[in-house]
């Protein structure tokens, strides 16, 4: 199963502040374990929300907010795509990390078959 972890952010990842030298070392080397067990499907960390716009539709009709974000909280700092066997699988894994005060959330995909049906014109073309 694929899940999606994300990393909430906090204020260190909406300024510009230089991250810690060894916690960046650490990171990498959690990287590169998730990497060598074959876990790892993609990761990045995302620019600031002053960087960032937000489209909200209501009533048919969009609307564009221009960043920052001043809600934290509501903020996803960064993330992980992983190829896992289960969910306990995937919280095993993040108990792992070296973070310090975080919060991640753990997400299961859901495939786009059963999101959109096997017909929906998307996977169609993708299977071409």
């Amino acid at each position: 199963m694929r899940v999606m972890v994300l990393v909430k952010a906090s204020k260190d990842c909406e300024s510009d502040a230089k991250k810690d030298p060894e916690a960046q070392a650490e990171m990498a080397r959690y990287n590169a374990e998730l990497m060598k067990a074959g876990v790892l499907l993609a990761v990045d960390a995302l620019q600031p929300s002053a960087q960032g716009a937000r489209v909200r539709f209501t009533g048919g009709k969009e609307s564009v907010v221009d960043g920052p974000f001043l809600e934290s909280k509501e903020l996803v700092g960064g993330f992980w795509l992983w190829e896992v066997k289960s969910l306990q699988e995937a919280i095993g894994w993040i108990k792992r990390a070296p973070f310090r005060d975080a919060e991640i959330e753990l997400r299961p995909i859901r495939p786009a078959e059963e999101a959109f049906g096997p017909d929906h014109p998307l996977l169609r073309n993708a299977k071409a």
